[in-house]
């Protein structure tokens, strides 16, 4: 690892914490900082083969979905490698593009064309997403970890050890999503 490499790493978590800060995010269930969020995923794909770029990324996904900050400043501030795994991350509907689940075929469509390693990435923070909605929120977690389980058929692509890891979480197998 290059000192430039580790820097960029570092230089992302604190962008994340930083815009997830001015924001006054925090996580849904538990009322901690936002940030415990990204962190988690970086380190979920750390627990696998990865890039600088992918560690980056995963500190970096939600800010653009969540804050107010463009694909242009990920870009000027980490370069094009990390801004188009941001941009693969970040979901596009919106609200005027129709119901939960009319919106949730369109950002599923998005993820299905994104690179191998922005779908590693997305099954790290699946992963843990799920793990929180499922203790925090049982009812919830009927509808999300539906909604999951239709995510994991376009991310076939992404590390095999986090897919079964997410696979499990969601229970696609026994759903017969299989």
């Amino acid at each position: 690892m290059t000192k430039n490499q580790t820097k960029n790493e570092e230089n992302a978590r604190r962008f994340a914490a930083e815009r997830h800060g001015l924001m006054r995010q925090t996580r849904k269930y538990t009322g901690d900082p936002y940030i415990v969020h990204p962190a988690a995923v970086a380190g979920i794909v750390r627990s696998v083969p990865h890039t600088h770029d992918m560690i980056a990324a995963a500190w970096l996904h939600d800010v653009v979905e969540d804050t107010e900050t463009s694909l242009q400043e990920i870009t000027i501030e980490f370069g094009t490698s990390v801004a188009a795994l941001v941009e693969m991350l970040t979901d596009v509907s919106v609200p005027s593009d129709g119901n939960r689940a009319a919106r949730k075929v369109i950002d599923r469509e998005h993820t299905a064309k994104a690179s191998p390693d922005a779908k590693t990435i997305k099954l790290a923070d699946l992963i843990d997403n799920a793990s929180s909605i499922v203790a925090y929120d049982p009812e919830f977690a009927k509808v999300y970890l539906a909604e999951k389980r239709l995510l994991l058929d376009v991310l076939k692509e992404g590390d095999a050890t986090l897919w079964n890891r997410a696979a499990e979480i969601t229970d696609y197998r026994s759903k017969g999503a299989y």
